[in-house]
């Protein structure tokens, strides 16, 4: 579906660098893909990427648009305060702001951030266990995976310390009774650190459902899987399968690039 009349801008393709606008690009396909997959929750939630250059600008989502409605030229740019850089009709979400703002503002590699509140990334962060080593999916994380507790709605900005000391240098985190995050160098190596992370939530919540008992991995398979994992989720396979999510997007709806 085109999207509407209304949340159309001037395209921005022409005003900004180039870089800026392959950021804004890769960005708005992320908000594409997360609508997608089904991961997103209405209006909420977001992601956000890290605008090339000195100033430590990054793109938000517009607070009010549907995930499908999302193009790289309506995406707004703001400062590390929360401040707009640049003049747009609309307002950014306040916890957004919190918690993206401490991860850009602390993580240089953290070029792209996602936070979800999918069904089952909120079930097993919900789960006193957290993700459990019990497929290939979950156990591919492993090495790159962190916690923080719930505070609340993400609207105290002290919060940004403990939720910083919380990620440390992983790319992984669940959000304790809340839901999911990961962080990329690109928008791709989020993503499919998010594809994984969401498909062994679902694994996981379905296999538990089940009432059977859950069989356990070799003695050193988890290991051995967590370093593969973090190897090819540096670069490898955002580079490998980001190609072919644009590719379906632009047979699907290719507005996400005006």
């Amino acid at each position: 579906m085109a999207v509407a009349l209304e949340t159309r801008v001037p395209s921005l393709k022409d005003k900004v660098s180039p870089e800026e606008w392959q950021a804004r690009v890769d960005l708005a396909a992320t908000y594409r893909l997360v609508h997608h997959y089904g991961w997103d929750d209405m209006i909420f939630t977001h992601i956000s990427a890290r605008v090339p250059g000195p100033e430590h600008h990054f793109l938000i989502n517009p607070y009010g648009l549907l995930f499908d409605e999302i193009t790289a030229s309506n995406l707004v740019k703001i400062d590390l305060d929360g401040n707009k850089v640049e003049e747009s009709p609309w307002n950014v979400n306040p916890a957004g702001f919190t918690i993206h703002s401490a991860v850009h503002a602390n993580r240089d590699d953290a070029h792209c951030v996602i936070h979800l509140h999918s069904t089952d990334g909120v079930a097993v962060s919900a789960q006193e266990q957290g993700l459990l080593p019990m497929d290939q999916h979950s156990m591919m994380l492993l090495n790159d995976l962190a916690y923080h507790d719930y505070e609340g709605v993400a609207l105290d900005l002290d919060e940004r310390e403990r939720l910083v000391h919380d990620i440390g240098d992983k790319n992984v985190m669940l959000l304790r009774n809340h839901g999911t995050l990961t962080c990329g160098k690109s928008c791709g190596d989020a993503f499919l650190r998010m594809y994984y992370l969401e498909r062994a939530c679902s694994m996981q919540v379905r296999a538990l459902s089940g009432g059977a008992k859950i069989n356990v991995a070799n003695q050193g398979v988890p290991e051995k899987t967590a370093d593969i994992g973090e190897k090819a989720f540096d670069g490898f396979l955002g580079a490998l399968a980001w190609p072919a999510l644009l590719r379906m997007l632009d047979r699907k709806d290719p507005s996400y690039r005006s």
